[in-house]
């Protein structure tokens, strides 16, 4: 960044600082905001290869978007500049390359180093050359990292303070367990459905959630799955007049295999619009069979945010889909596990 853009965020960070509070133990609350990351690395490499490298690593576009948006907000300073102000970035990657210390390339991260809630990952490499290299190839493990890391930090809030509509109703029509954003306070119910919305002025997040028969390994193909969606939508989700309802775009889905608590699951991505209509958004959303009733349970979250940034709500809903307990699942047990591992070209 630009010495002046840096001088004002050194001047925010100051007053962010003065006025944080510290926990119980005297540790400095992290300062930041979400999906904001400081890379530590000398000026020069920072604009050489190694350090483009890991720039355009997490200078991704995040998928699903109607728009293109970054997965993070990137800030960078040299480790001369790294003190009691900047060391408190609530996500940090610190960047060493020295021959005579190391002799492959690997990262290895610690929490709550300087202040709390903290992520500081180091990526320690012999040369330029290979740290480029393992950067781009683990650019998926990077990403996948800190997002995650963010939304262990939302659950953590959520199980705080999350929204009593949405559990109330995940509990009563599915034995579920859900925590959503406690905004959300507006909604609607239907026959295995409901839909949750914070029904704001200007933009809104919402909750859905529906079921249907379980009927082998083609539930889960993106056909299936698209035609479920489309059906449950135009059922529940009507317009204003008849001929308005949601549906999907499916030209802008994709469809990807995770593991949640786990267990398979089925993550769908995309963007929603309301035929004959001009709203629409993106969506995220989680299959995973209860195997008490042998049923699908879907939830999802959309947004609808005209002419606004959805990096930050979509990934609010996002997170509240890893807190689904399914009725034999323990409800305490919900955050995303991140394994204390160091990554290795030898463990791809």
């Amino acid at each position: 960044m630009t010495k002046k853009i840096f001088l004002l965020y050194f001047m925010a960070t100051i007053l962010a600082v003065t006025f944080s509070s510290c926990d119980h133990l005297g540790t400095p609350t992290s300062s930041g905001r979400p999906y904001e990351v400081l890379v530590v690395i000398d000026d020069s490499l920072w604009q050489r290869p190694a350090g483009r490298a890991l720039f355009d690593v997490l200078d991704t576009d995040i998928p699903g978007l109607p728009q293109p948006e970054r997965s993070f907000r990137i800030s960078q300073t040299s480790p001369q500049r790294l003190n009691r102000i900047l060391n408190i970035f609530r996500n940090i990657i610190k960047v060493e390359i020295d021959p005579k210390q190391y002799t492959q390339t690997k990262f290895k991260y610690v929490r709550d180093l300087y202040a709390s809630p903290q992520v500081v990952m180091t990526i320690q490499s012999p040369d330029e050359e290979d740290f480029a290299r393992f950067v781009e190839h683990h650019s998926d493990v990077i990403i996948d990292f800190f997002v995650k890391v963010e939304m262990n930090r939302l659950i953590n809030e959520l199980e705080k303070k999350h929204s009593v509509v949405t559990a109330n109703l995940a509990r009563e029509i599915f034995q579920c367990e859900l925590w959503a954003p406690s905004e959300i306070k507006s909604y609607k119910k239907g026959k295995n459905f409901f839909w949750t919305s914070s029904n704001g002025a200007t933009s809104m997040v919402n909750i859905c959630m529906y079921s249907y028969p379980y009927e082998g390994p083609q539930t889960f193909n993106k056909q299936y799955v698209l035609a479920k969606r489309d059906s449950v939508m135009k059922a529940n989700i009507p317009g204003s007049l008849p001929n308005m309802y949601m549906a999907t775009d499916t030209l802008c889905t994709s469809v990807r295999p995770i593991v949640v608590r786990g267990q398979y699951a089925m993550e769908t991505r995309g963007l929603w619009q309301m035929e004959n209509d001009g709203m629409g958004g993106p969506f995220v959303s989680h299959s995973r069979v209860d195997t008490l009733s042998n049923t699908v349970i879907v939830v999802e979250g959309f947004v609808y945010a005209p002419e606004k940034m959805k990096r930050g709500l979509i990934r609010r809903v996002e997170g509240s889909l890893y807190t689904l307990c399914l009725p034999d699942e323990q409800a305490r047990q919900i955050k995303i596990n991140i394994p204390e591992v160091e990554i290795t070209p030898n463990n791809n």
